[in-house]
């Protein structure tokens, strides 16, 4: 992947700015029965351990105007923001260190509650439709203002797909959807978003790339993030940000469309999605990779400047393994891999982001291990480097994906410099 300097721009549009919220100020809605992501218990067991951290909205939206500064990790594989990538340390920027630069602009994401029912038009053009459903029974949607047939909902591909049927269907710009449902068919939630046609809002993005160890990254304010929607009413955060050592790399798909044309606005629907359908408290994933192969920061970690990580060296849980998250870093290639790989360039994006985290963590990513929660306890014989289908009932990260993940293993146990 080449390292140019500058703005990325990414499906044609420059991958930095961000939305400044709902549009007309709207508040997450009510989804019924929403799934507990984490059926851990809240005290972590030995020998592992707990750090936590819940930042007042006004701290993390200010920080996040620019880079906060961080200090070199040890062993200093994983520095971040600018530097070359020679194999020599990098550091991050010193404590008051204003790496903030030039305002780019994204469209305000919209959102229109759905929930409940099987018909819907909306006043915007969609980006997607998210849905959640019960499980069983056939279901189906059409785009009514856009001369498309019904088209299967296939939940089994969906990385979400243990989350109770949660789905993301490409709206292409339509505002008018049907759905076709089981007779038996309850609680359905449902939520129109659009990440690519609102106004234009502002944002300062950090001034020089974003770097870990042997790659760039897009950070959340580069892709767009909307951080107002990980807090309450009341300015407070929705969930605590927990840490844990690394043992796991698990890769997904996100089961969305292959044709995007901006991966920004996928992913800030995926984000949306995450938080107000499906109850969680940000985007579930440690980081994603688009098919141009640039590698974007997924959860918030705080503000060390660390994507993934705190400052001392210990993933956030995210949620992306329905009940062993914790310590379990997820990677998840935008589109949908049932039926086709991977692009060399997010393919290599893949190996080399892997090959940096098991370097830092000390993982092979050829080798097995016993997973074990942190919080719960609970256990699981996976391999190192797992696909999403190796801890539960789903088909992700698609056939064709886990089919290339013994070849993706060994190229990053060779990238770490393992023999």
């Amino acid at each position: 992947m080449k390292d140019a300097t500058g703005p990325w721009r990414v499906g044609g549009a420059v991958s930095r700015g961000a939305p400044a919220g709902l549009a007309g100020g709207r508040t997450p809605p009510s989804i019924p029965n929403v799934p507990t992501p984490h059926t851990d218990t809240t005290e972590p067991i030995s020998p592992t351990h707990r750090r936590t951290s819940r930042l007042p909205r006004r701290a993390v939206i200010g920080a996040a105007s620019g880079v906060a500064a961080a200090g070199v990790l040890t062993p200093a594989v994983f520095a971040v923001t600018g530097g070359s990538d020679d194999g020599a340390p990098e550091a991050a920027p010193a404590a008051g260190a204003d790496d903030s630069g030039p305002t780019e602009r994204f469209a305000t994401t919209r959102t229109e509650d759905t929930s409940g029912v099987t018909e819907a038009a909306v006043d915007f053009p969609l980006t997607y439709v998210g849905l959640r459903l019960p499980a069983g029974g056939d279901a189906a949607i059409r785009f009514t203002d856009a001369d498309e047939g019904w088209q299967n909902l296939d939940r089994t591909a969906d990385c979400g797909s243990a989350n109770e049927g949660a789905t993301l269907v490409a709206a292409r710009g339509a505002s008018r959807f049907e759905l076709r449902l089981p007779d038996d068919a309850r609680d359905v939630a449902g939520l129109a978003v659009d990440t690519e046609h609102g106004a234009q809002r502002a944002r300062s993005v950090p001034g020089s790339p974003q770097r870990m160890r042997g790659t760039r990254y897009l950070s959340r304010a580069e892709w767009g993030a909307d951080e107002s929607l990980r807090f309450d009413e009341n300015g407070e955060p929705i969930g605590e940000l927990t840490y844990y050592p690394a043992q796991v790399v698990t890769v997904h798909h996100t089961a969305t469309t292959n044709d995007y044309t901006d991966a920004a606005a996928e992913i800030r629907a995926i984000y949306t999605f995450h938080i107000q359908t499906n109850g969680w408290t940000d985007i579930g994933y440690h980081f994603l990779i688009d098919r141009e192969g640039h590698i974007y920061e997924g959860h918030y970690t705080g503000d060390d400047g660390i994507p993934a990580h705190d400052a001392e060296g210990d993933v956030i849980t995210a949620t992306h393994v329905g009940g062993m998250n914790s310590g379990n870093v997820g990677i998840a290639l935008l589109g949908n891999l049932v039926e086709q790989p991977p692009t060399d360039a997010a393919r290599e994006s893949l190996v080399t982001l892997i090959a940096v985290l098991s370097r830092f963590h000390g993982l092979d990513p050829r080798g097995e291990t016993r997973f074990v929660n942190p919080v719960s306890g609970a256990e699981r014989d996976v391999s190192v480097v797992s696909g999403h289908q190796d801890w539960m009932e789903t088909e992700c990260p698609g056939a064709v994906m886990y089919a290339e993940l013994d070849a993706v293993r060994e190229a990053a146990a060779e990238a770490a410099g393992l023999r």
